[in-house]
């Protein structure tokens, strides 16, 4: 459906200028800008985008002279920042003044909009304003909210949504990116985000890093407090370097909690760690609901105070110390 409507608004030529494209991490967005960027530069006439065209092809092979993306990631001196920058902003004013150079329409692919400096965000606000012809923005945001109001205002929004788990396993296995056992796994772990599943299929990296956060919550579930104010200081400097990664571990203590709540609750079918069942069935066993449900919330709290720029340090230590105690024995003999 979502496709169909974008079609028939480039066909029309009802396009919108900037779209932003919200959802959570790992769910389509890149691909989606990816696709939009080549259904404006395709040159079929009838099947676009065709995929086989040298514009397609070169904009899904990232070499294409019109379609750049920005983030923090990839900042003008190739360093990693934790904001996209003024300057990056001035330099693409500056682009946008010129004619495309190799397809139809300049495309700027804005991977994680919420990261825009203030200055930076002002800057574009002024482009958004008075768009320049053959020009299209992208904004991906999984923090609508951090994104500035008034350039949310001057965008279309395109809401993409999870996948029934289900469907995320048979895409696995009828991809042959996994077989019935670890689709069901795979599908369980990514929330319905078929980019996450596909990618830890195909890269064990994923997986294995997925794994080392999961022990790391297990081992503090008995840990000392002394050990729980180091990781809660660690944590916080991989905050500081990285915040997708370091706040994607606090999603992942907040799934494994979920989780442990399921099995209180007689709800083992619905457990997303289908792997660690019987850690997660230990667990169970030594705290009670509420100390469960108050938990939960200690963790969205402090995610939503990192997003509101608390000091990371003083929010992850106050986690920690608020995590219940436990009885060490039980949780290491799982």
């Amino acid at each position: 459906m979502l496709v169909g409507q974008l079609d028939r608004a480039f066909r029309d030529g009802r396009a919108p200028h900037a779209y932003l494209v919200v959802g959570p991490p790992h769910i389509g967005k890149g691909t989606l800008a990816t696709n939009i960027a080549q259904r404006v530069n395709c040159t079929s006439a009838e099947d676009a985008p065709c995929g086989s065209c040298t514009q397609c092809q070169r904009i899904a092979s990232g070499s294409h002279a019109d379609v750049q993306v920005i983030s923090t990631a990839r900042e003008e001196d190739g360093a990693s920042r934790r904001q996209i920058s003024i300057s990056t902003i001035r330099e693409l004013q500056h682009q946008t003044s010129l004619k495309p150079y190799e397809g139809s329409t300049r495309v700027y692919i804005f991977d994680g909009a919420e990261e825009m400096s203030t200055e930076a965000a002002n800057a574009l606000l002024k482009v958004l304003e008075e768009p320049p012809d053959q020009v299209l923005f992208l904004l991906l945001t999984s923090q609508e909210v951090a994104v500035l109001p008034t350039i949310r205002s001057r965008c279309h929004r395109i809401e993409l949504h999870p996948l029934p788990i289900p469907a995320v396993a048979e895409e696995l296995t009828s991809s042959g990116a996994a077989g019935p056992d670890q689709a069901e796994v795979l599908a369980r772990l990514s929330r319905g985000c078929l980019g996450w599943a596909l990618s830890a299929a195909r890269e064990p990296s994923v997986m294995e890093h997925r794994s080392a956060q999961v022990e790391r919550i297990a081992r503090l579930s008995c840990a000392t407090l002394e050990e729980r104010f180091d990781y809660g200081g660690d944590l916080a400097s991989r905050y500081s370097r990285d915040r997708q990664d370091a706040v994607g571990e606090l999603e992942q203590w907040l799934r494994w909690w979920r989780d442990v709540l399921l099995m209180k609750e007689g709800s083992e079918e619905h457990v997303s760690n289908l792997d660690q069942m019987d850690a997660l069935r230990q667990g169970a066993e030594q705290v009670t609901t509420q100390q469960v449900v108050k938990t939960i919330t200690g963790i969205r709290d402090t995610i939503e105070a990192l997003e509101s720029n608390a000091n990371p340090r003083l929010a992850l230590e106050s986690f920690m110390l608020a995590l219940p105690a436990r009885e060490k024995k039980r949780w290491q003999d799982r």
